[in-house]
C-alpha cells in the first residue's frame, strides 16, 4: 500500500462524503468507538454495525488497504499512539515544576486565541450571526469533548431567542429522530474538533440534505465538518496533553453570543426581563435567603430556632 500522508481516522474522514451507506456506517462506528473496534474481526464489526463481513472487507480495500488485517493493524497502531499520550506528556513536562507546566499550558492557549483572531473569517462570522437570528429553529450538536461547548452555547442562545434544540444522544438514529423536522427555514451548528465526530458529521449531512443552513465550528479548512457547511467558523485547537485545548473555540462562541446580543438588543432585553421575573416569582435563586445580612437565611431559620429551644 502507498505511504499514507494522514492517519487512519483522517483518511476515513476525507473519503466519508463519497462512501456508500454501509461504508459510512462502518466509518462512523470506528471513529466513535475505536477502543472496541480495534479488537473486532471483520465479521464481528459487520455484525455490530449491521452490514456483511464482505462489506467490511471492501471498506478496508476502498481506503487503500490490501485487506482487513492490514487495516486493523493500522488502526491498532493509531490507538496505541493515542494511549501513549500520557507517556509523551511525561517526556515533555517530566522535569518541569508545577508552575512551569501552568505557564506553558496557559501560554499555549493564549497563542491559540491569537492565531484564531488572525485567521477567523469576519464575513463568515457575521453571516453566522444573521443565520442564527433569522432561523426558525436552531439545532446544536457537539459530542464527546465538544459536548460542553454545545451546552454552553445552548444555554445562552436559549436566553437570546426561542426554538433552540440541543441534540444529545449516543446514537445516530436517535439524533435523526430529534431533528426529523429540520427544514430550509432552520439552521444547525455543528461543533467538532479532532478526533472529528462522525455523528456530528452525519447530522450536518442530514441537515444539508434538508436544505437547512449549516454552520460549523471547527479547527481547519481541511476539517471534514466543512463538507456540508456554508458558514465555517475556524478556531485553533491542538492537543497539549490528554485534554483537548478548547479555549479558542470557547472564546469564539463567547464572541458569537455577544454579537447576537448586540444585533438583537430589544429581544434579548425582553427575554432576560421575563426570565428575571420567573426567577423572582419562583424563588429560583432564593433572593429572600441570600440577601439577608443581619438575619439568618430562611432555610436555616427553623433549624436554629429548634436548637435554641
Amino acid at each position: 500500500m502507498e505511504q499514507q500522508e494522514y492517519d487512519i481516522i483522517t483518511r476515513m474522514n476525507e473519503k466519508f462524503m463519497k462512501m456508500s451507506k454501509g461504508h459510512k456506517a462502518i466509518a462512523s462506528y470506528i471513529s466513535d468507538y475505536y477502543e472496541q473496534a480495534v479488537f473486532m474481526t471483520a465479521a464481528k464489526l459487520g455484525e455490530t454495525v449491521g452490514v456483511s463481513e464482505s462489506t467490511v472487507v471492501r471498506f478496508a480495500s476502498a481506503l487503500g488497504y490490501d485487506g482487513y488485517p492490514e487495516f486493523q493493524k493500522e488502526l491498532e497502531s493509531w490507538v496505541k499512539n493515542k494511549l501513549n499520550t500520557v507517556q509523551k506528556i511525561g517526556t515533555k513536562y517530566g522535569k518541569s515544576t508545577q508552575s512551569e507546566i501552568l505557564s506553558s499550558v496557559l501560554n499555549a492557549d493564549i497563542e491559540k486565541i491569537q492565531d484564531t483572531l488572525v485567521s477567523l473569517d469576519a464575513v463568515a462570522f457575521e453571516a453566522a450571526v444573521d443565520i442564527i437570528l433569522e432561523a426558525e429553529t436552531v439545532y446544536l450538536v457537539g459530542v464527546r469533548s465538544c459536548e460542553p461547548l454545545a451546552d454552553f452555547l445552548h444555554f445562552y442562545l436559549n436566553m437570546i431567542r426561542g426554538n433552540i434544540v440541543l441534540l444529545k444522544t449516543t446514537s445516530v438514529t436517535e439524533m435523526f429522530e430529534q431533528m426529523i423536522r429540520i427544514g430550509d427555514r432552520d439552521a444547525i451548528i455543528g461543533i467538532s474538533f479532532p478526533r472529528y465526530s462522525m455523528r456530528t458529521l452525519k447530522a450536518m449531512e442530514f441537515a444539508n440534505d434538508r436544505n437547512a443552513k449549516v454552520i460549523t465550528v471547527t479547527d481547519s479548512i481541511h476539517s471534514p465538518m466543512n463538507l456540508y457547511s456554508s458558514c465555517n467558523l475556524l478556531a485553533r485547537s491542538d492537543m497539549v496533553s490528554i485534554v483537548d485545548s478548547l479555549v479558542a473555540p470557547l472564546s469564539l462562541i463567547n464572541a458569537l453570543v455577544v454579537a447576537l446580543c448586540l444585533k438583537a438588543p430589544e429581544e434579548v432585553k425582553k427575554n432576560l426581563e421575563t426570565l428575571e421575573e420567573v426567577w423572582n416569582n419562583y424563588q429560583v435563586y432564593l433572593n429572600d435567603e441570600i440577601n439577608f445580612i443581619d438575619e439568618e437565611p430562611m432555610l436555616n431559620y427553623p433549624l436554629m430556632r429548634k436548637e435554641e429551644s
